[in-house]
């Protein structure tokens, strides 16, 4: 019988230590240095720009599918392998929120843009609660890229051209290039280029806080560092798409 409880005990310790407490570092975890935490976590934010983007315009459902491929992988390596895989496995489940929220968006509600930071916040309740886990790398994941995605979709309306979303959204393949070319050309202008500047400033700044309080001793600190890599890679792509649609609108309707 005592067997039996200090096993019971055990387990229950074991369960409970899954979602508290700090992460461990062992031999060999991956992603444990900066270079290759930055590497994946800015790979994770452009997947979904040149993968994820055609694919729910086309098979929304199957992109839709495919959220549960990602968390099947993030369970795996969490409960079948070894400790090493932790860091993949946070990121992956917080990768998974943010690729729920984009398919129900662009699979279906893309025309309307107004729904569109909600419905990426799908799985925001669940990233505030892991923020107290020791599944904070991923919900550290999940919660910058949904800011990110919430001050670009700021900057589009403060410089006025939210209006032209639904046009190019229910547009054909012949007349949206066209919509984005004249988009991109509207950005050419004082006030729109100081609102895209002060927004950009902002955001880098942001990112540079929160990369001065990382660290890679804790959980919590390389939370932090994944929170700043994310802001980075947003501002970074963003400012490639803006800078080609301004130098070259004939080409915005590839962005």
């Amino acid at each position: 019988m005592e067997e039996v409880i200090s096993k019971n005990l055990n387990t229950s310790a074991n369960d409970q230590d899954l979602f508290v407490g700090d992460f461990d570092i062992v031999e060999n975890t991956f992603l444990s240095k900066p270079i290759s935490l930055r590497l994946w976590s800015s790979f994770f934010v452009i997947l979904p720009i040149f993968f994820q983007a055609p694919w729910v315009r086309f098979y929304p459902i199957t992109a839709l599918i495919f959220t549960f491929v990602i968390l099947s992988v993030a369970i795996y390596l969490t409960n079948k392998v070894s400790q090493k895989f932790f860091i993949v496995a946070s990121l992956l489940f917080g990768v998974s929120g943010s690729w729920l929220g984009g398919c129900l968006f662009w699979g279906w509600l893309s025309s309307h843009p107004i729904l569109h930071i909600p419905v990426e916040a799908v799985a925001l309740p669940l990233a505030l609660v892991g923020l107290g886990t020791k599944w904070k790398i991923g919900s550290s994941f999940y919660l910058s890229s949904l800011f990110g995605t919430a001050v670009t979709d700021l900057t589009i309306f403060c410089t006025g051209i939210m209006d032209k979303w639904m046009e190019v959204v229910k547009a054909d393949a012949d007349q949206a290039p066209l919509i984005l070319q004249q988009t991109s050309e509207d950005l050419i202008h004082l006030q729109p280029l100081i609102i895209i500047t002060i927004f950009g400033i902002l955001l880098w700044l942001i990112s540079k806080s929160i990369l001065s309080a990382a660290s890679l001793n804790s959980s919590n600190g390389r939370s932090l560092l994944v929170s700043s890599y994310v802001l980075q890679t947003t501002l970074i792509v963003d400012g490639i798409f803006i800078l080609l649609a301004i130098l070259q609108p004939s080409l915005s309707g590839l962005v």
